[in-house]
């Protein structure tokens, strides 16, 4: 057993409203640069529907992801050092740019200079890539509320496999968010598939990241990602992805995309795994095993053996304690409520998600029943195949059972919490059914519904033991900066192929003078601008207010120095 710890994400779709808050704001703190306008390391997709980028689960188009040999050995979908080495230069496998977006601002010159006339002037959208005016007839999330709509259901790769009558149906049925970000597996094919061996998994947390500077712009990893979750800098010539906020998960803090989310459905967690059994989880015969599969790969923290072997790996104690409060390995092990996405991959993804049962309480409610009776919603899963059938092409490589139980545990939590929240006793024969006790019952219920912060995001803080260990590129988050990535002219693999030295990483307060560029130069009015997504909420943020005359904050203090804030200077 040779155990390792990985950073770990659990979504409750259930919780989802579909607001897109946690994409804008990774949005604006990773990808607002130059050369990946169109880049969206988090977004939220409408299902059924196509997905970014379009039909990105279609691995017979894409290649992506691995698959078993004649000899029931791993091998990647996208083929072998050969294969790779053959269309090194010219991959036939990647998306095009129509598949994301044409990324577009608007002529606003026009707008806001045209003279007096008797027609308002109009800002004319334009392309980001050639300057020229365009229609804009396709987004990142274009299809966004349109799930199961006529003009776009029969494009969905997953509904497409499911059977004549869901797809018939499915637009009476249901629709729901489902947010992804890079699944920071535990065999990533994107790594396999990199020739420069630039995307790599961090031992400390199993983050994955791209080194900037050994990536060569092959663009491999983009097709080896089934999920489609790397991308392309055409104008650094380097790959980019989620980083999982490493420089705030360092230091303790939840990703910006959780800390931001609305509806609190994101979850937290560290989990422990044995990775000498990855590989034989990987090649599991049946895609329909790989499941239950993976969930033997984590190990249970609390047991003695599993602590000792840990330690023995250079695992920190507080970590081991953290391991044990995880809620990831509550919903995942303990609770049973949360699937994986896709495992029929085989990449072991680690972000993985609550089925939505509010498709069947909608469905019960709307026949005048009970909609929280468990007589009601239990005979409603059985008989309503629709949404079991789908979501288990999702989560469950086709396999409707994993994703009945898990519906069953939802519902029974639904009808017990109910009669203790109306001052009825407690009926303990709905947990029976779903081979739960009403204690777990209601600590799940805790954990869904009434979660603090500390309870859903629980990350230790990196050791200072671990800082050597932890120097990794800075431009690992991919955001460029003066004199980095990006920054030192055009190589023959794209602009600054091979060029700066490495430095050692951030942390989360240094990281304002990235978020307040938005061009990868260092814009000459950095120093006017105001930062408030580092602001730690305390006095007020430099920049936010003028300076006073005596040279004093507002209010008659000064900002404190460790705001995050942006340094300013007065304007003439």
């Amino acid at each position: 057993m040779r155990v390792m710890a990985q950073l770990a994400m659990v979504m409750n779709l259930d919780k989802c409203i579909g607001c897109h808050t946690c994409s804008v704001t990774c949005k604006q703190a990773w990808t607002n640069r130059g050369g990946v306008e169109y880049v969206w390391f988090n977004n939220v997709e409408t299902r059924p529907g196509q997905g970014y980028p379009r039909r990105y689960e279609d691995q017979e188009t894409w290649r992506g992801g691995w698959t078993l040999n004649r000899r029931g050995r791993l091998t990647l979908k996208g083929g072998g050092r050969w294969r790779k080495l053959l269309t090194i230069f010219a991959n036939p496998r990647l998306p095009s740019i129509d598949d994301y977006y044409e990324p577009w601002t608007y002529d606003y010159d026009t707008l806001t200079n045209a003279p007096l006339q008797e027609h308002t002037p109009v800002a004319r959208p334009r392309s980001l890539i050639s300057g020229r005016d365009m229609k804009i007839s396709w987004s990142a999330n274009w299809d966004d509320d349109l799930g199961g709509s006529p003009g776009l259901a029969d494009r969905d790769v997953v509904l497409g496999q499911v059977s004549e009558k869901v797809r018939l149906e499915f637009e009476q049925t249901f629709m729901f968010y489902l947010p992804r970000i890079c699944e920071h597996c535990l065999n990533p094919s994107c790594a396999a598939s990199c020739p420069s061996g630039a995307i790599y998994k961090r031992t400390e947390d199993g983050i994955v990241l791209v080194d900037q500077d050994r990536c060569r712009g092959w663009r491999m990893c983009v097709t080896g990602c089934p999920y489609k979750k790397v991308y392309f800098n055409h104008r650094t010539g380097k790959a980019e992805k989620c980083t999982f906020c490493f420089p705030r998960t360092e230091v303790g803090l939840p990703t910006v995309c959780s800390e931001t989310c609305v509806g609190r459905l994101r979850y937290i967690g560290l989990m422990l795994y044995d990775a000498d059994r990855v590989l034989e989880a990987a090649t599991t015969p049946d895609d329909t095993g790989l499941y239950e599969a993976q969930r033997e790969v984590f190990l249970d923290p609390h047991d003695p053996r599993v602590a000792a072997e840990a330690e023995r790996a250079g695992i920190p104690r507080d970590w081991i304690e953290a391991a044990r409060r995880s809620p990831v390995h509550a919903l995942i092990n303990t609770y049973r409520v949360a699937l994986p996405l896709h495992p029929e991959y085989r990449t072991l993804p680690m972000v993985w998600y609550i089925p939505p049962l509010s498709p069947v309480v909608d469905v019960v409610r709307d026949t005048g029943h009970d909609a929280e009776n468990p007589g009601n919603l239990f005979a409603a899963i059985d008989a309503l195949r629709i949404p079991v059938d789908y979501l288990a092409r999702l989560f469950t490589a086709g396999d409707p059972a994993p994703v009945d139980a898990v519906l069953r545990r939802l519902a029974a939590m639904r009808s017990y919490m109910r009669d203790i929240n109306l001052g009825h006793d407690p009926d303990e024969g709905i947990p029976d059914k779903v081979g739960m006790t009403g204690e777990q019952m209601y600590d799940m219920y805790r954990l869904l519904a009434l979660a603090k912060y500390d309870e859903r995001y629980v990350i230790p803080p990196a050791h200072a033991e671990q800082a050597h260990q932890l120097e990794e590129l800075a431009t690992e988050c991919s955001l460029d900066y003066e004199g980095g990535p990006g920054m030192g002219g055009w190589g023959p693999f794209g602009e600054s192929s091979g060029g700066a030295a490495p430095v050692a990483v951030e942390n989360f307060h240094m990281l304002q003078q990235r978020q307040t560029a938005d061009r990868p130069s260092g814009p000459s009015d950095k120093r006017t601008r105001v930062n408030l997504l580092n602001w730690d909420g305390k006095g007020a943020p430099e920049g936010l207010f003028p300076p006073r005359p005596d040279g004093a904050g507002p209010g008659g203090a000064n900002p404190p120095a460790d705001s995050g804030a942006a340094e300013t200077e007065p304007k003439p």
